[in-house]
C-alpha cells in the first residue's frame, strides 16, 4: 500500500514512516524538503499517484493566529483537492484533544477549522486527536513564566510519549476509514501542574511550580476537563517514566 505522509520530516513523520515500512508498506514523506509543499500545492499530484492514504501530521511554522489559521485552512483544502483527483481512499489527520473547547487560542481555532474541512469534504477519513506529547512538556513548563516559579493550571492532562502517536497512526492508516474522530492518550493522568512538576524533577530542573486553578494555558483558559480526553480514548502504553528514562533523563 501507498501511503504519503505530510509532514515526514517533523517528530511524528519521522518515526511514522519507518514504522509504515515496517509493515511492508510504501511510505512516501512529503514535506517542503522533499519537493512537496501543501501550502502551495507544489508536488502534490506526483506524490499522491498511486497512493492509497494520506496522513497529515504537518504543522505551521507560526502560531500566529492568522498565519496558523492560513496555514491549516489552505493546506488542507489543497491536500484534499489532490486526493479526491488522485482517488485516495483515506485521508488521516492529526488534531488535538480539547482543541473545541479552547476558542480563545488561535492555533485550536485553526485545528477546528481543519477538522471541519476534512469533515465536510469528499475524502473519506479518521481524525486523531492527540493529547499532548511528553516532548512538548517543557515547552508547557515555558508558558508558566520566566522566573524560577512557574504558574501552570490545576486542569488535568493525560500525555502520551511521541512513539505512541505514530504507532497508532501506523494502525489507523491501515484501517478502514471511520469518517469520525477518534481520541489518543496516554496511560496516566495528573494535573498539568503536577506533570510539568514531575517532567521539571527528571530534567534536574529546580524551578518552582505553583498550581493555580486560574492560569492559562499558553493563554488559553481551561475548563475542567482540561487537556484530557473524554471516555475510551486509544491508550498509548508508555509511561512518563520509561519515556523519560529513554530520553535520558533522571526519573
Amino acid at each position: 500500500m501507498k501511503i504519503v505522509v505530510i509532514g515526514g520530516s517533523g517528530l511524528i513523520g519521522k518515526k511514522l514512516i519507518p514504522r509504515l515500512q515496517e509493515r511492508g508498506h510504501e511510505a512516501v514523506s512529503a514535506s517542503p524538503s522533499s519537493g512537496v509543499n501543501s501550502l502551495t500545492g507544489e508536488g502534490l499530484a506526483e506524490a499522491f499517484a498511486g497512493a492509497q492514504v494520506v496522513v497529515d501530521v504537518s504543522n505551521s511554522p507560526s502560531w500566529a493566529d492568522e498565519a496558523v489559521m492560513e496555514f491549516f485552512d489552505t493546506s488542507t483544502r489543497n491536500l484534499l483537492a489532490a486526493e479526491a483527483a488522485a482517488g485516495v481512499g483515506l485521508h488521516v489527520a492529526l488534531s488535538v484533544v480539547g482543541a473545541d473547547r479552547m476558542p480563545d487560542s488561535g492555533y485550536m481555532r485553526a485545528k477546528v477549522n481543519q477538522e471541519k474541512l476534512i469533515e465536510s469534504g469528499k475524502v473519506p477519513f479518521t481524525i486523531v486527536r492527540a493529547t499532548q506529547f511528553f516532548e512538548f512538556l517543557g515547552g508547557i513548563a515555558g508558558s508558566g513564566g520566566d522566573g524560577d516559579t512557574l504558574r501552570l493550571p490545576t486542569a488535568p492532562m493525560q500525555p502520551l510519549a511521541a512513539d505512541d502517536v505514530a504507532s497508532a497512526l501506523a494502525d489507523i492508516a491501515v484501517e478502514e476509514p471511520l469518517n469520525k474522530m477518534v481520541e489518543l492518550a496516554g496511560p496516566e493522568a495528573l494535573s498539568i501542574a503536577d506533570f510539568v512538576r514531575k517532567f521539571l524533577a527528571a530534567s534536574g530542573d529546580t524551578r518552582t511550580v505553583v498550581a493555580d486553578p486560574e492560569a492559562r494555558y499558553f493563554g488559553a483558559p481551561l475548563d475542567d476537563r482540561g487537556l484530557a480526553p473524554g471516555a475510551n480514548p486509544r491508550l498509548g502504553p508508555t509511561q512518563f517514566s520509561e519515556w523519560a528514562a529513554r530520553a535520558g533523563l533522571q526519573a
